[in-house]
């Protein structure tokens, strides 16, 4: 009688245990889905906090065989920047100005990519201190991230559904607060990916817009972050035969040059040769180089450089700006 209570005790245990899902599980079912040899097609939306703004955009995420290819939408103005990777370059294309950022970069495998599948996995891998749980049948990681031109990013949770799919993303600044979300709603893992949907030709021409900005900007746009000790000392404007250029020059502690104009449309699609960094401010993809960062937002083009400025106080005076533009 004692060995059949026994018996069944121990039948009932391993019954527990076959039901219990560990973080070991779920990392090794996600490494089987995200290899080097594999694609995948994800969709959501993402919101980036900056203070008070938010902005919100459509992703599309598309791999295959070391192939990237990002597409963000802005929602307030329909605005489309993408991020490209394939065996040529790293690019930043501006379909609607009909241009493109060329650079060299280890884009995106040098820092966290909150859109892309296999970089959250290669996060959940590399932390050794990650934290798992299970919420209302949703499989939960927090582990820390990396964004070297914003340090105020530090950790992020990951949330996985009983279908081992990823739903949501959150990346949090070092006081808890939510500073990006990206939301999934479709993910497909292995689908067939045409290599057509990496060549730069094929994607200016799907993505080819009629209307093109135009027109100038009126009045200065001037950056509501200026670091302490710094001051605008002078300012100066050019007229150009699509409106103005204005360079501003701010001095003291922390030093650096803004410059704004009316974004050049190009008549055929340019391609432009630089050094940097794909950089995602609040409402537009930028170019992040060593000592300057560039963008476009609200048809101007801003470009802003420092001897002195680390790429974190870039970005501040960056996002400073571009909060201004889009309540233009």
């Amino acid at each position: 009688m004692k060995k059949i209570i026994i018996l069944g005790c121990l039948f009932c245990l391993f019954l527990t245990g076959c039901g219990r899902v560990s973080d070991k599980d779920i990392v090794n079912d996600l490494n089987k889905k995200i290899n080097k040899n594999s694609s995948y097609k994800a969709s959501g939306e993402l919101s980036v906090n900056n203070n008070d703004e938010v902005y919100e955009y459509d992703i599309e995420a598309l791999y295959d065989k070391g192939n990237y290819k990002v597409s963000l939408t802005n929602k307030s103005n329909d605005h489309t920047q993408i991020i490209l990777k394939n065996n040529n370059a790293v690019y930043v294309l501006t379909p609607s100005l009909n241009k493109s950022f060329r650079f060299q970069s280890d884009w995106p495998y040098n820092n966290s990519q909150i859109y892309l599948l296999d970089a959250l996995v290669k996060d959940i891998n590399n932390d050794n201190k990650k934290t798992f749980s299970v919420d209302d049948d949703k499989y939960v990681f927090k582990t820390k991230v990396k964004y070297p031109n914003n340090s105020k990013l530090v950790n992020q949770k990951i949330v996985i559904g009983k279908d081992k799919l990823f739903e949501k993303v959150i990346v949090y600044d070092k006081d808890g607060v939510a500073m990006m979300t990206m939301k999934f709603d479709k993910i497909k893992y292995n689908p067939k990916i045409s290599s057509d949907e990496f060549k730069i030709d094929n994607i200016i021409k799907d993505e080819e817009v009629e209307d093109k900005p135009t027109g100038s900007f009126d009045d200065t746009i001037y950056p509501l972050f200026v670091p302490n000790g710094t001051k605008l000392v002078e300012e100066n404007s050019i007229k150009k035969d699509n409106g103005k250029r204005v360079i501003m020059n701010y001095d003291g502690e922390k030093s650096f040059t803004l410059v704004e104009e009316d974004a050049d449309v190009f008549n055929e699609f340019t391609i432009i040769p630089t050094m940097g960094e794909p950089c995602l401010l609040m409402d537009s993809l930028g170019v992040m180089a060593d000592k300057s960062l560039s963008w476009t937002s609200g048809g101007v083009d801003f470009y802003l450089v420092s001897d002195v400025l680390n790429q974190m106080e870039l970005v501040e005076v960056a996002q400073s700006i571009s909060g201004i533009v889009s309540m233009k």
